[in-house]
């Protein structure tokens, strides 16, 4: 088990990094419905400019290889996952007592293909986890992730499955210290819940609070029992801009890595933070948002990329190809490329659009406290845990077949990802969508509506995970293992 010495500054931002890109074509057609503001069409949009800009050559280019349901169960409950799998527009009509019990409805509509899409784009972050864990790769992307609102027994805020923490729990087959940093505009109170009380994960999420969604990630949310200040909380106000917003990142995350030194860093790139999204209040530029992708990348730690929300998709799509393009040390030109979604970006077609002169709510009065408060917790924190050296348990075995394109290396064969024939999305019809209905009110408000706090006594999500994280007691004897209802599967299947 590696243990997180690697984690301090050894090579210029300038240093090429070896990249592995997980994209599946058919992500672009699952559809939310009419009026929803989550497209997955956004990631089809980013993969069009990947393509065009060049870029797609300097990367392994994979197609993930989808989750099973087994793989889901080491965080989620058999029963939701056996929800997820069996719900159909057609039938969701004759389980309304389920659909209100795992809150799969409205923010979370029940679509065709949802349980292939919750398949899909978890199975590109393990994926991901495998490759950085296999030194295969030094930065792992997965641009169709980062759903990080979804709870153990629950889909919240557009989100189903939680693939972060699936892709968390295989990095701690081999790190003993996995760093999470969520900077979309919303809480990631699902990745946070799920490591609440352990000192082997750190999260820490930049968001807007108050009187929005989900309503948690206030400062003094800082872990419990053995997690205590290992949850860190930086609450932001409308109208950030790029120097506020780094007057904070640069000197906390710096701190992080000095006392946390983790393995692997798991960085949620949630696009709803730019300026002009639909749903967020933020203003910041693309590369200010991308300065925090390079300056992750700038510690030469194995970084696995997300995504995560976004929802006025051509900035999204700006965003994540040029992040892609950081993550390459390659700059990518401002001047936009003919390609198919090409009308998207116009009236100027760049790559780059000014931010807003909305005002910035955040004072340096605020900033100034905000940064003393984290940094003294972090303080708090004199050396990095460490766990007993501890047989490595198998990886999750999910293989990925490659992406013909030209530059791509070859999938090794003797790898011991393997493909499990058996495992097969969920046959389903799926619609194709090509425009942007127009938003309606009604998410609008419940993004903006306060969610329940964080209550670690009533939940077994802590629990779980501590489970989950107790890999010396685990067998790798699959036969052996027992599955309850609202238990984890073993992590060493």
């Amino acid at each position: 088990m590696d243990s997180g010495s690697n984690s301090l500054p050894s090579a210029p931002d300038g240093v090429k990094r070896k990249v592995c890109y997980f994209y599946d074509p058919e992500v672009g057609n699952y559809y939310y419905g009419q009026g929803h503001p989550m497209k997955p069409h956004r990631i089809r949009m980013t993969h069009a400019l990947l393509a065009h800009y060049g870029l797609l050559q300097h990367m392994q280019v994979h197609k993930p290889f989808p989750a099973r349901d087994r793989d889901l169960c080491r965080f989620h409950a058999d029963d939701y996952v056996a929800f997820l799998r069996s719900i159909t527009p057609e039938t969701q009509q004759d389980h309304l007592r389920q659909l209100k019990r795992f809150n799969v409805g409205e923010d979370c509509p029940v679509f065709d293909g949802l349980y292939s899409f919750c398949q899909t784009y978890a199975g590109g972050s393990v994926g991901g986890a495998v490759k950085l864990n296999h030194d295969q790769c030094d930065i792992a992307v997965n641009w169709a992730g980062g759903l990080h609102h979804a709870k153990k027994c629950e889909a919240s805020g557009f989100c189903y499955v939680n693939d972060i923490v699936l892709a968390i729990l295989e990095l701690l087959k081999q790190h003993e210290r996995v760093l999470y940093v969520d900077i979309d505009i919303h809480h990631g109170d699902g990745v946070e819940e799920a490591f609440y009380t352990t000192d082997r994960v750190m999260t820490v999420s930049f968001h807007k609070f108050g009187d929005y969604f989900p309503g948690t990630g206030d400062v003094r949310d800082i872990g419990y029992g053995k997690g205590k200040y290992y949850s860190l909380n930086v609450p932001l106000d409308d109208g950030i801009d790029d120097e506020s917003y780094h007057f904070l990142f640069k000197p906390i995350i710096g701190k992080v890595m000095e006392v946390f030194r983790p393995g692997a860093v798991v960085l949620q790139c949630g696009a709803d933070s730019l300026s002009g999204d639909r749903l967020g209040c933020f203003n910041l530029s693309i590369r200010g948002h991308a300065e925090c992708v390079r300056y992750m990348r700038s510690f030469n730690v194995p970084l696995l990329l997300l995504g995560g929300g976004g929802y006025t998709i051509r900035n999204v799509a700006r965003c994540w190809c040029y992040e892609t393009g950081v993550a390459l040390g390659i700059e990518v030109d401002d001047k936009m490329p003919q390609h198919e979604y090409y009308e998207y970006f116009g009236p100027d077609y760049t790559l780059h659009v000014a931010p807003s002169n909305m005002e910035n709510k955040n004072s340096r009065h605020l900033l100034e406290e905000i940064q003393s408060k984290l940094l003294e917790n972090l303080s708090r924190l004199q050396h990095a845990p460490s766990v007993q050296f501890q047989e490595r348990p198998p990886d999750s075995d999910l293989g990925e077949a490659e992406e013909d394109h030209d530059g791509d290396e070859t999938w090794d064969p003797d790898s011991d990802m393997d493909v499990d024939g058996e495992c097969e999305l969920v046959p389903s019809k799926v619609k194709k969508e090509i425009v942007e209905p127009q938003l309606n009110g009604l998410f609008q408000d419940d993004q903006r509506r306060s969610g329940e706090h964080l209550r670690v006594s009533d939940t077994a999500v802590a629990e779980t995970c501590m489970k989950a994280l107790d890999i010396s007691s685990q067998k790798a004897d699959e036969d052996n293992v027992k599955v309850e209802q609202n238990t984890v599967n073993d992590l060493t299947k």
